[in-house]
């Protein structure tokens, strides 16, 4: 009834330059949704304005989380600036 699980390979620890990248990452990610969400809100109709403000609410939370979460771990907040400029850049 109960099968037995067999890890094939064991899982590592990343290193704390892959967890700073991710969180880099993270913010830059979660700054383009909030963009997003504000542009949609400004052409919102009825039903979606409650829907974009949320989204806004929600991301801006996100983001001044990651944000503190990366001054905690001394990551510069110009790096980060400089890294979304240079990815919008290159789209």
């Amino acid at each position: 009834m109960y099968e037995a699980y067999i890890r094939e390979n064991k899982i590592e620890d990343k290193s704390e330059d892959e967890k700073n990248l991710e969180l880099i990452v993270s913010i830059i990610k979660t700054k383009n949704e909030l963009d997003s969400a504000n542009k949609n809100f400004e052409f919102a109709e009825d039903g979606l304005v409650d829907y974009y403000s949320y989204q806004i609410k929600a991301n801006q939370t996100k983001l001044d989380y990651l944000m503190k979460k990366a001054q905690s771990k001394g990551i510069a907040l110009d790096m980060i600036n400089e890294i979304y400029i240079r990815k919008n850049k290159a789209q």
